[in-house]
C-alpha cells in the first residue's frame, strides 16, 4: 500500500509541475472564417503546423463573414470561437460590439489598411473586387475582355451573370461603385439601387453567396462573368478553369481580409498566436501563391510569378477604399431594400 501511495504521490507531483502540457493537449481552438478554397488553404498550409508546434486541436468552422458576426452576437456572454476571420466590414462591427481582444506585438512593418484600432483585429490580406469572366468564352464568342462596372448592364450577358448578395462584401461593392459612379456615395447610393434593378437585374442568373456554387456555374457554362475578389479568382483559376480578374477602369474596390482573438473570460493565449502565424512572411506568401492575397508586410518580397492577380504595388494604391462608419449604420436599411426592390 506505501508502494503505491509513493507512485500516486509521484504522478500527482508530475502533472503539477506540467499543468500546460496536460490542458494543452486537452485545448481545442475553434477558429471561424470562410469556406471554399480558403478554408483548404487554411487546413493544409497553417493548421497542422501550429497544431504540432503548440500542442493544441484547432476545429475549424466555416462560414461568410455575417454569418462568423451572427455566431458572436448568438454566443455573446459564452463565446465558442476564439478566432474570428471575416471582411473588414464585419469586423469593424465586431470591434464596436466588444468582441475583439487586443493583439500583442504585431509586425512593425504592417501597411496602414492592415492596422485596426487598438490592434484589436489585423488585416491578413489585400482582395480587390472587381470582374471574373471566362476567358474561353469570351474567346469563342468574339467578345473583348469586360473593362467596367457598366459591363454589368450589357444585355449580351442576359442571365449569365452572377453578383453574390449584398449580404456579402463583393455584392456590397458593386453596389457602391455603380452609386459612386452615377453621382452617389456612401451616403446615398439610391442611382445603384435604380442601375441595378433597371440595367443590371436582366442580366443575372444567380445571386450567389456561396463560393462553392458560384465555381460550379461557371463550370457548367451557365455563367460567363462574375463580381468576385481577386483571392477568389486567383484560386479558381489555379485549378486550370479558364478565367482572369479584371480591374475595371472605374476602380476596384478594397476588401481586407481580417482575423482577430475573441474577448472571453479567459481566452486562449493561442488565439493570438494563430492569428500572428497568419502574418508570418511563409503563410503570407502562401496566401498570396494559393489566394491571390495581396501581402500586408511591407518589408515581404514578391516573386514576379505571384503577382498576377493580387493588389500589389501600383494595383493596391489606386484601390477604392469604403467608408465602413457609413455603411454599418446603414446596412440593414440597404439589405431590406435590397431584398424588397432587387433580389425578390
Amino acid at each position: 500500500m506505501k508502494h503505491l501511495s509513493l507512485v500516486t504521490a509521484v504522478c500527482i507531483a508530475t502533472l503539477a509541475l506540467a499543468p500546460s502540457a496536460v490542458l494543452a493537449q486537452q485545448k481545442t481552438l475553434y477558429v471561424a472564417g470562410y469556406g471554399g478554397s480558403f478554408e483548404k488553404t487554411i487546413r493544409d498550409e497553417v493548421i497542422p503546423a501550429f497544431e504540432q508546434a503548440n500542442g493544441v486541436k484547432v476545429e475549424y468552422v466555416a462560414g461568410n463573414s455575417t454569418d462568423t458576426l451572427a455566431k458572436l452576437q448568438a454566443q455573446k456572454g459564452n463565446q465558442q470561437i476564439d478566432v474570428a476571420i471575416v471582411d473588414d466590414g464585419p469586423m469593424y462591427q465586431a470591434i464596436q460590439l466588444g468582441f475583439c481582444g487586443k493583439i500583442e506585438g504585431l509586425p512593425a512593418d504592417l501597411y496602414e489598411a492592415a492596422r485596426f484600432k487598438d490592434d484589436r483585429a489585423v488585416g491578413i490580406g489585400l482582395v480587390a473586387t472587381g470582374l471574373m469572366y471566362n476567358t474561353k468564352v469570351f474567346a469563342e464568342k468574339g467578345w473583348a475582355p469586360p473593362t467596367s462596372w457598366n459591363d454589368l448592364k450589357d444585355p449580351k450577358y442576359q442571365k449569365q451573370l452572377v453578383i453574390p448578395p449584398i449580404n456579402n462584401t463583393y455584392g456590397l461593392h458593386a453596389l457602391l461603385m455603380l452609386a459612386r459612379m452615377n453621382g452617389g456615395s456612401e451616403a446615398n447610393v439610391d442611382a445603384g439601387f435604380k442601375i441595378f434593378k433597371s440595367d443590371v437585374n436582366p442580366n443575372v442568373l444567380a445571386y450567389e453567396p456561396s463560393p462553392g456554387k458560384m465555381t460550379e456555374l461557371f463550370q457548367s457554362g451557365q455563367a460567363v462573368l462574375a463580381v468576385w475578389g481577386t483571392g477568389r479568382v486567383q484560386s479558381f483559376a489555379n485549378t486550370g478553369f479558364p478565367v482572369d480578374f479584371v480591374y475595371p477602369k472605374e476602380g476596384a474596390a478594397t476588401l481586407v481580409t481580417t482575423a482577430c482573438p475573441i474577448t472571453k473570460p479567459n481566452p486562449s493565449p493561442l488565439a493570438s498566436a494563430f492569428v500572428k502565424t497568419l502574418l508570418e512572411p511563409k503563410t503570407q506568401l502562401v496566401m498570396l501563391k494559393d489566394y491571390g492575397y495581396g501581402p500586408v508586410l511591407k518589408s515581404l518580397v514578391v516573386p514576379p510569378e505571384l503577382g498576377k492577380m493580387a493588389p500589389i504595388g501600383e494595383r493596391a494604391a489606386k484601390l477604392y477604399t469604403p467608408d465602413w462608419a457609413i455603411i454599418n449604420d446603414k446596412r440593414e436599411e440597404w439589405t431590406k431594400r435590397w431584398n424588397r426592390e432587387v433580389e425578390r
